[in-house]
């Protein structure tokens, strides 16, 4: 029992799993994010964007993380709850043109909000309205 209600014992197994899946996800960002921060690129998005189909420079990894970051941010969605690292990671998947910082500038600045535990807090203070 949790907080004085009865938890179905299917409910625990579903948030243990769910659980499981976002450990997952976040040992396999971290591995990325070290990859892409020594200069591998594809991991924010894919080669095919950049306009690169070389299946010598394809990280199979990467799109994986992505199919799997969008799935865990649906699941969440689902039990109306939000996955911080999910969130920013797609939300810096979608960042694309030509003043965006690069890969491994992301790689790196993304890697160091992990450590520091900024995850899920705004990237710049907000700017005063006159």
């Amino acid at each position: 029992m949790k907080s004085g209600r009865l938890v179905n014992p299917r409910d625990e197994t579903e948030l243990d799993g769910l659980a499981q899946l976002a450990h997952a996800f976040r040992e396999q960002l971290m591995a990325c994010l070290e990859e892409c921060a020594q200069g591998r690129r594809g991991l924010f998005s894919a080669y095919e964007h950049l306009g690169l189909e070389n299946d010598d420079q394809a990280w199979p990894e990467a799109a994986r993380l992505r199919e799997l970051a969008l799935a865990l941010q649906g699941i969440f969605a689902q039990r109306e709850e939000r996955n911080a690292l999910c969130d920013e990671f797609l939300d810096l998947c979608s960042i694309h043109g030509e003043s965006n910082p690069g890969e491994r500038k992301l790689a790196r600045s993304f890697l160091d909000r992990i450590e520091k535990g900024h995850v899920g807090t705004a990237t710049q203070e907000e700017r005063k309205r006159w």
